[in-house]
C-alpha cells in the first residue's frame, strides 16, 4: 500500500521526485550526522557504568539512537528509490531523437538467415 502511493505520489512526477529525493537526502544527514560516535560514548557509558547508566537513562539513549539510524536508513532508501527513478528517466533511450513515437523494445529481425 505505501508502496503504491509513493510510486503514484510521488515516482510519477518528476519535480515531485526530485523535492523527495532532497528531502530524503537532508533527513538522512542530518539523522546520520556523527550517529556513530555517540552510539560509541552511549555504549562506552554504558559498558563503564553499567546498571546505573541503564537508570539514568542510557538505555533510552540508546533506542533513540538505534531508532534515529533506522529512520535514517529509511531516508537514504527514499532518496535511492527518488535517485533511480530520475536517472532511468533521464538516461532512457526508448524515443527517437526526430519523432516522439517510442521505438520497439524488441531488437530488429536480422534477415540473413531468409538468404
Amino acid at each position: 500500500m505505501l508502496k503504491t502511493w509513493f510510486h503514484r505520489l510521488v515516482l510519477t512526477r518528476r519535480w515531485a521526485t526530485f523535492v523527495a529525493m532532497g528531502l530524503s537526502f537532508f533527513a538522512f544527514g542530518a539523522g546520520s550526522l556523527n550517529l556513530f560516535y555517540l552510539l560509541k560514548a552511549n555504549t562506552g557509558l554504558l559498558t563503564e557504568h553499567g546498571w546505573e547508566a541503564l537508570v539514568d537513562g542510557g538505555l533510552q539513549q540508546l533506542l533513540e539512537l538505534l531508532l534515529t539510524g533506522y529512520l535514517s536508513l529509511a531516508a537514504y532508501l527514499v532518496f535511492k528509490a527518488c535517485e533511480y527513478s530520475l536517472v532511468h528517466a533521464l538516461a532512457d533511450a526508448r524515443t527517437d531523437a526526430h519523432s516522439a513515437k517510442p521505438k520497439s523494445a524488441e531488437p530488429a529481425e536480422d534477415d540473413s538467415h531468409n538468404r
